[in-house]
């Protein structure tokens, strides 16, 4: 791609994806209020996509399933189809390319594209924008909203501050247009400042973008150094350079080809779990399945991390803890007496609501430490058998007995995609 002096960068937004796509799959809801929820029995009622006519009831995303019905007793609940919101996002993304090969997956909704070469063969940026909603609309059924910038970072803002409300959905925000446009905005409208951070620039005085962009970097560092730490100076010039609408990051579509700094899965149980064995079963299918992973991606961990968080809801306990092995491993064993021995010396013992457990420090798999005490061939060996049979069978056609019993969850996560229902 040639060099110019300023890129053109859009953030393309799906408009409540996965209730768009459902609503898209069922055309008789087409004028009813759609929400995307889990399961209220297994303690993942929660919303996950609201079409507009449902959000006109006060309904929003990470509500309580039974709070939203109160609000529209009518609600059309749909439970969610995770592989099919992943092909649909492929879809996308291959009509994207389809104007430019600079497309960086951004989340499963939403992508970044630089169009800079792409103008002398499809016109004008806000052509483009319009001849992608058209297009993602007529092939799929999803609405999307365009942001457009010289950047990354601004062009984010522009969708979400902007296009997200215009009726068009498609707002331009030009570079010298930042003081005038993004500095009057609310502090809390930043990309990368939650509710709490909002707390604290408030407490400082800081009540709108500009008022960060407006403080210089070294006083703003020590501001922030007071609150948070040495560790906040690196977060402090993101913020100030977000304000100020300076990002040289290049639209990557590698992106998610990076090498992982970690493997690692967490389940939310559906009941408490209060007697070992039974957490003893998650935690085994847990490990069995980050091990399973790193197998996959021929990768071995040094440092072993559990996650736990224990009821009650009104004021949850839990841990998170690591220790690092011996020698890098991916066997299942291994690493499973690795996370009790974690577990059981920080547990308290309250009813375990949700568990995790993370490799992280991983290395090629090739190069391993043979041991006196185990044949690390045979049983790397025994393992690469049995992930076989899962892969081509399917995760459940061989199981440990523990999760045939009431606690294990391995059938219930076979057919489900990042907790969700495939």
């Amino acid at each position: 791609m040639r060099e110019t002096a300023e890129r053109v960068i859009l953030l393309a937004d799906c408009q409540s994806f996965y209730a768009s796509i459902e609503k898209a799959s069922h055309p008789e809801c087409k004028n009813k209020p759609v929400v995307v929820a889990g399961s209220v029995e297994r303690r993942s009622g929660i919303i996950l996509a609201a079409c507009p006519i449902a959000k006109q009831y006060g309904i929003t995303t990470a509500e309580r399933l039974g709070i939203a019905l109160n609000k529209c007793p009518e609600l059309v609940v749909l439970r969610p189809r995770m592989q099919h919101y992943i092909n649909a996002s492929m879809m996308i993304t291959g009509i994207y390319e389809e104007f430019t090969n600079l497309v960086e997956i951004f989340s499963i909704d939403e992508q970044f594209l630089d169009i800079t070469a792409s103008i002398p063969l499809f016109g004008d940026p806000v052509t483009i924008a319009k001849a992608l909603q058209q297009k993602v609309l007529l092939q799929t059924g999803v609405w999307i909203r365009v942001g457009i910038s010289s950047n990354k970072m601004l062009a984010k803002m522009a969708t979400d501050i902007w296009a997200k409300k215009n009726k068009d959905g498609i707002f331009t925000l030009p570079k010298t247009e930042v003081e005038a446009l993004l500095w009057p905005q609310p502090v809390h409208k930043m990309f990368g400042v939650g509710s709490r951070m909002t707390t604290h620039f408030t407490r400082l005085g800081m009540h709108t973008i500009g008022d960060i962009a407006r403080t210089p970097l070294p006083r703003l560092k020590d501001q922030l150094r007071f609150r948070f730490g040495k560790q906040s100076d690196i977060h402090a010039e993101v913020l100030w350079r977000t304000a100020n609408g300076i990002d040289d990051s290049p639209v990557t579509p590698e992106t998610f080809n990076t090498p992982p700094k970690s493997v690692g899965h967490m389940m939310t149980l559906p009941r408490d779990y209060m007697e070992p064995w039974e957490v003893d079963t998650v935690l085994l299918e847990l490990t069995e399945e980050v091990c399973r992973d790193c197998r996959r991606k021929n990768y071995m961990g040094h440092v072993v991390t559990v996650n736990c968080m224990c009821s009650p809801y009104e004021a949850p306990t839990g841990f998170s803890r690591q220790m690092k092995l011996l020698d890098p491993t991916n066997h299942t064993k291994t690493v499973f007496e690795a996370v009790k021995q974690l577990f059981y010396k920080f547990w308290d013992g309250m009813p375990v609501r949700r568990v995790g457990v993370t490799i992280s420090q991983l290395m090629d798999d090739q190069n391993y430490q043979l041991t006196l005490f185990e044949d690390q061939i045979k049983l790397r060996t025994l393992e690469k058998v049995t992930d076989s049979i899962k892969n081509r069978y399917g995760s459940t056609a061989i199981v440990r007995a523990s999760s045939l019993t009431a606690a294990g969850q391995a059938a219930d996560r076979s057919i489900k995609i990042g907790g969700h229902y495939k």
